[in-house]
């Protein structure tokens, strides 16, 4: 009996040992890159918590789930894919442009590049911005896409990384009296403590249209060189300068 037993037990571990073959099937290796443009400019957008995203389908199987494909703040995307056929759209009701459901089909073979052409509301140019002593001041351009668009507001923005937006910065000015065209703005910064203490100071413009969920932002990379008040150098003798950039970042 126990001779049997001992059969059973060496039978059973072969059957689930068989069982537990190595995956075979390869990972995929072509390489989908590409950027959300109006008129082939790409678009400067929030690049942190996966707030702006793309959909790509495969049509002609059972299950057609989207693949979400993550924006960066550049308005630049990838993604590693099998080679195919598939369709990238707009997701709905996410990102600051026209609900339109925009797509494009993409043959992908290999490394492939597309661009995907939306309509914003509102668009941003000729920013200038700045910290002098305790202020921080703005000066753009609001050009209004969109004939009906509305501005919900307009956001000043200064973060410690190169990833500034609504949501992760140091400090947040909102303005909802502000209409398109030449703006000029100023927002006092006195008391900010994180202000003081950063070594760099990254900054940022965003408008947010009536209706969007996500606002446009400024685009360009320009180094400017403020010094601090001496009474808050009198706090952080060791960091006597702010450097403000305006951020032009990849998620690549």
């Amino acid at each position: 009996m126990k001779i049997i037993s001992n059969i059973f037990s060496v039978i059973l571990l072969l059957v689930l040992f068989s069982g537990c073959g190595k995956d075979n099937f390869d990972a995929p290796e072509s390489k989908l890159v590409g950027r959300v443009t109006y008129q082939g400019q790409a678009l400067n957008l929030r690049g942190t918590g996966e707030a702006v995203q793309l959909q790509l389908y495969q049509d002609g199987y059972e299950k057609n789930d989207p693949i979400s494909v993550f924006v960066g703040q550049d308005g630049t995307f990838s993604a590693l894919l099998f080679d195919g056929e598939y369709r990238l759209t707009t997701r709905d009701g996410n990102g600051p442009w026209v609900n339109n459901h925009e797509s494009v089909t993409v043959n992908l073979k290999g490394h492939t590049e597309v661009n995907l052409e939306v309509t914003p509301y509102f668009m941003i140019s000729n920013e200038q911005l700045s910290v002098t002593g305790s202020a921080m001041n703005a000066s753009f351009m609001i050009n209004r896409i969109v004939p009906d668009a509305k501005i919900s507001r307009v956001m000043l923005l200064l973060s410690k990384t190169q990833f500034a937006d609504d949501v992760n910065n140091l400090y947040r000015q909102d303005f909802s009296d502000v209409v398109p065209g030449s703006v000029n703005l100023s927002a006092d910064i006195s008391g900010n403590t994180e202000i003081v203490k950063a070594k760099a100071l990254y900054a940022r413009v965003g408008v947010l249209a009536n209706g969007a969920d996500q606002a446009i932002y400024s685009p360009g990379s320009v180094e400017v060189i403020r010094l601090l008040p001496d009474r808050m150098l009198e706090k952080r003798l060791s960091y006597p300068v702010l450097r403000i950039k305006l951020i032009s970042c990849s998620f690549d």
